[in-house]
C-alpha cells in the first residue's frame, strides 16, 4: 500500500508541474521586468541599511544556476553585487582550512553577493569524483551547518537554493551546450561524468541535503526543468524572504509546486530527481 501511495504522490507532482510547466513568452518578460524592479528595491534598501547577503546556488550541471543569476544581477549595481564562481583549487587551497578560500568573497555590508557553487563542492563533485578524502568529506559535513550559523551569527543574511532537474532534462541540456558555440565557456571535463555517475550524483545530493539542512540555514528546493519558470520563482523566493521598502507583496509569491523548503519526505516520497 505504502508504495502506491508514493507512486501516487509521484504522479501528483508530476501533473502538478506540467500544469505549471508553460509560460509565454510575454508573460515571461513582463513578469522578469517587474521582478527585476523589485530587485533594484532591494538593492536600495540593503544599501541604505547596510545589509550583507548571501545567496548560493547548487545543483547538477546545466541545472540552470547560470542563468538564474544573470537575472537576478542584469540590472543591479556591479559594484554591489558580486558573483563568486571559483575555478579548480590551487596547490596553496588545498593546505589551507576548506573554507578559508571562501571567506575571502562574503559579503561585506551593502554587498549582494552570489555564489555559483559553493563549499557544497565538497558534498557532490568532489565526493562523487574522488577529489577529497573520506576524512575531509565527513569533516565538512560535521562543520558545514556550524560555519554558517556563525556567518548568520555575523550579520549575514544567507539563502541556499537547490536545482533539481531532472535526467532527461539534463541530457537535452548537455547536448545542446555541445552545440551551441556561445555556450563552449561552460563545456568542462566533468560534464561527461554528470550522466554517468547520475545515480552517485543523487545518492550524495539526498546525503548533503538532509545532514545539512536545518531551521536558520534551510535548502529552498527548486524544481527547475523549466528555465524560466525557474528564474521567475527564484526571484521570487529570494524577494519574499527579504525585507525592503515598497514591497509589491502580490508579485513576490513564488509557485510552492516549484520552490519549496526541503524538508525528508522529499526523499522518502520521491519528489527529487532520481
Amino acid at each position: 500500500m505504502e508504495k502506491y501511495l508514493t507512486m501516487g504522490k509521484k504522479e501528483d507532482k508530476k501533473e502538478k508541474e506540467a500544469q505549471a510547466s508553460e509560460i509565454s513568452k510575454e508573460d515571461y518578460e513582463d513578469t522578469l521586468y517587474k521582478l527585476q524592479v523589485e530587485l533594484v528595491k532591494l538593492q536600495r534598501h540593503l544599501i541604505e541599511c547596510g545589509d550583507k547577503i548571501l545567496i548560493i546556488m547548487e545543483g547538477r550541471d546545466a541545472s540552470g544556476k547560470d542563468g538564474t543569476i544573470k537575472r537576478i544581477t542584469e540590472h543591479l549595481s556591479p559594484r554591489e553585487t558580486r558573483v563568486v564562481a571559483l575555478g579548480k583549487p590551487s596547490d596553496r587551497d588545498r593546505n589551507t582550512w576548506y573554507f578559508q578560500r571562501y571567506v575571502q568573497y562574503l559579503p561585506a555590508a551593502q554587498e549582494l553577493v552570489l555564489f555559483n557553487r559553493s563549499w557544497y563542492n565538497r558534498a557532490g563533485v568532489e565526493k562523487v569524483m574522488g577529489f577529497c578524502t573520506d576524512t575531509e568529506y565527513e569533516e565538512f559535513m560535521g562543520s558545514v551547518v556550524e560555519f554558517e550559523l556563525m556567518l548568520i551569527r555575523s550579520g549575514i543574511k544567507l539563502l541556499k537554493y537547490y536545482l533539481d532537474i531532472s535526467k532527461p532534462e539534463q541530457e537535452k541540456r548537455l547536448s545542446q551546450r555541445r552545440k551551441d558555440p556561445l555556450a563552449q565557456w561552460k563545456i568542462s571535463a566533468l560534464d561527461g561524468y554528470a550522466l554517468e555517475k547520475w545515480d552517485e550524483y543523487t545518492l550524495a545530493r539526498d546525503k548533503m541535503l538532509t545532514h545539512t539542512h536545518n531551521l536558520i540555514t534551510p535548502w529552498i528546493i527548486v524544481h527547475a526543468d523549466n528555465k524560466q519558470l525557474t528564474r521567475l520563482n527564484v526571484i521570487k523566493d529570494i524577494l519574499s524572504r527579504l525585507d525592503y521598502k515598497d514591497k509589491d507583496e502580490h508579485l513576490i509569491l513564488p509557485d510552492p509546486q516549484i520552490v519549496s523548503i526541503f524538508t525528508a519526505s522529499f526523499i522518502e516520497e520521491g519528489l527529487l530527481a532520481v
